[in-house]
């Protein structure tokens, strides 16, 4: 009996210390489990003395992931250690651990040791380690989820606020998103649709084109942009393009479709002016190739008239002939200039004016256009700004919408101008491109004919477009007034009802300069004489032959040339009494007046040029012929004018 016992407690004995060796072996692979899970981590581990806040151990990723080494790291406290300078103090942490056993930083700011700055989301537990309690703190790196929340925040934003319709449905067609592009071409606030069928855009005879969306919608099928109509809050269509692109939600089969519109209309619109413009670019070069010449045959037409006029006696029944002549050959030269305006070619020259001082000035001729069963009414401004602007250009507008006010009122009504001071803020200049706030002066005239409808206003200032008939009118009057104060740096409107009649409002800068002196008038008297030596150098031959009998027959002595070599020839050549101003063209075969002009002042001082052209477009400007002091005549010009002009070059000092 003894020997069993001493069998049985051996046995038990051996038992007991197999368990001891087996829990041991338990505990020795658990540690290497958790060992290798520490050391394989994808997320930052420290270890920490929850007594003293020591680091105890560090896993692989987070040394790595801040630049220090394990023996950097090790035995010393979290607030030690530069990147987490950002943290609470380590007896404050220590102290909610202890209270709470739980610490938790959704998005804290780490420096690496190299510098690069981090986000992390740092979560931190008490737990038990043998006789010890450790803080177990878990970092996890979230700088990529970061920028990839703002970059779908960035994306987000564009959406929202992109000028285009974007709608999201799902899969059975109901609204989920509306940005403010929706809102502004549709009309319904983002509240309202939220929930609601897009069925509620679709006109009632597009029940097909809804289906066929719907069910690529299901299909998770893009659909290609196509052009379609769509029905506004209020009720009216609208011309839209259309195109649905699939969405999968992260995380949902549920399929969602995003739907992208935009107005077609102010793209149509759009592309009409751009075809619009294309065609005024052809008209302009066109009317700027056939500027030259036909300006210089007007020139040698009304000169030749008026030769005629001033041979014939005031009383002659003859004279009634080159007169009508006369006129006729104005009426071709105001079409170029209106062309070449309204194609901007023209040479603007502006000058500072009295608002006030240009209407006065032109009271006596509008009076003169309107007839006597038409009661104008000038009303001007108290202490009206200057405006700088081109005083015939702004003489023009004016005529030009008197004219029209007239042809508004066949039998008679009531038209007014006035002037005004006004301030424009960024509300006033938003729906006009291009034009800034500020201070400026209003030109208004107002009639009350017979108005304009919307389609006719709609159309107001395109080039070619009138409603007079056939042979009446050639659709340039208000297009050029457009091009004048455009060029001014202003901007025209018009306020039209049928039946009410019509205002139109010119609003050009003030400006703070001084007034320019009054241009000097036409000689409307006796040419003025004189004896001096001239030298005319013209490519065309008419005119050239027109402008040296002209000059001759008031007494100078005039030498010719057809271009700008042949009047250096002449020059040199000359033996007579010294030229003493050249009248030359500025564009001509071989050699342009303005080399020219430069050469014979090297070696003429104190000689005068007096330009003239026939273009009216920037290669005047390219010439240098419209700088200040460049005196400068257009083609056509009246005989008297050409007299006047060289006699007052010849006698400036």
């Amino acid at each position: 009996m003894g020997e069993h016992r001493i069998v049985n407690n051996n046995h038990q004995n051996e038992n007991a210390a197999g368990h001891e060796a087996r829990m041991e072996q338990a505990l020795r692979d658990s540690e290497l489990s958790y060992r290798r899970l520490f050391e394989a981590a994808k997320d930052g581990i420290l270890i920490l003395d929850a007594e003293t806040g020591c680091i105890n151990d560090v896993n692989p990723f987070l040394f790595k992931l801040l630049g220090f080494s394990r023996e950097e790291m090790v035995g010393k406290t979290v607030g030690e250690l530069s990147p987490f300078k950002d943290i609470e103090s380590n007896k404050v942490m220590l102290a909610r651990l202890q209270a709470d056993g739980y610490v938790r930083y959704e998005d804290l700011p780490l420096e690496t040791k190299d510098g690069r700055k981090i986000a992390v989301e740092f979560v931190s537990n008490v737990y038990q380690a043998g006789y010890h309690n450790v803080i177990q703190c878990n970092i996890r790196d979230i700088t990529e989820r970061k920028a990839a929340e703002k970059e779908r925040s960035r994306l987000a934003a564009i959406i929202e606020y992109s000028e285009d319709a974007v709608v999201s449905i799902t899969t059975n067609g109901i609204i989920i998103g509306w940005n403010r592009g929706a809102e502004r071409l549709y009309g319904y606030a983002a509240e309202e649709m939220m929930g609601r069928s897009i069925s509620i855009l679709y006109p009632a005879d597009q029940y097909q084109e809804y289906q066929r969306v719907m069910k690529a919608v299901g299909n998770s099928k893009r659909v290609p942009p196509f052009d379609t109509l769509r029905l506004r809050k209020d009720g009216v269509l609208i011309s839209v393009s259309v195109g649905l692109t699939p969405i999968e939600t992260i995380g949902s089969e549920i399929v969602v479709a995003s739907i992208h519109s935009h107005d077609i209309a102010r793209i149509k619109k759009l592309e009409a002016q751009f075809i619009e413009a294309q065609k005024m670019e052809v008209i302009s070069l066109l009317a700027v190739g056939v500027a030259h010449d036909f300006n210089n045959i007007l020139a040698v037409i009304m000169g030749y008239s008026d030769l005629l006029a001033s041979i014939l006696e005031p009383e002659s029944p003859l004279r009634k002939y080159p007169e009508e002549i006369r006129q006729a050959s104005e009426r071709a030269a105001g079409l170029t200039r209106q062309l070449m305006i309204f194609s901007r070619k023209q040479v603007v020259q502006p000058i500072v004016l009295d608002p006030n001082a240009v209407v006065k000035d032109l009271d006596k001729m509008l009076r003169q256009l309107i007839g006597e069963n038409i009661e104008m009414t000038i009303v001007p401004g108290d202490a009206v700004g200057r405006i700088k602007a081109d005083a015939g250009y702004i003489g023009q507008v004016l005529m030009n919408l008197v004219v029209n006010a007239r042809s508004a009122m066949p039998n008679g009504g009531k038209l007014s101008i006035a002037t005004s001071n006004v301030t424009l803020d960024e509300s006033d200049t938003h729906a006009h491109p291009g034009v800034h706030p500020g201070d400026y002066v209003m030109f208004t005239v107002s009639d009350n004919g017979t108005g304009m409808s919307e389609e006719v206003k709609a159309r107001l200032f395109e080039a070619f477009f009138t409603t007079k008939p056939k042979g009446k009118g050639t659709g340039l009057g208000l297009a050029t007034c457009q091009t004048i104060v455009q060029q001014s740096c202003g901007y025209i409107e018009a306020h039209s009802e049928v039946g009410k009649g019509t205002t139109f409002q010119i609003y050009l800068p003030r400006v703070e300069q001084s007034l320019d002196p009054a241009a000097k008038p036409d000689q409307t008297g006796p040419s003025p004489r004189g004896t001096e030596t001239l030298l005319v150098v013209e490519d065309d031959p008419s005119l050239r032959n027109l402008t040296r009998g002209v000059l001759e027959a008031q007494g100078y002595k005039v030498l010719s040339a057809s271009n700008g070599q042949e009047g250096l020839r002449v020059a040199r050549e000359n033996t007579g009494a010294p030229i003493r101003l050249v009248v030359t063209d500025v564009i001509m075969p071989l050699m342009g007046g303005k080399v020219m002009a430069e050469w014979l002042r090297t070696h003429y001082p104190g000689l005068k040029i007096l330009f003239t052209s026939g273009y009216m477009d920037d290669a005047i400007a390219r010439f240098g012929v419209v700088e200040t002091g460049v005196q400068f005549l257009s083609k056509p010009y009246s005989l008297p004018t050409l007299a006047g002009k060289v006699r007052d070059l010849l006698d400036a000092t």
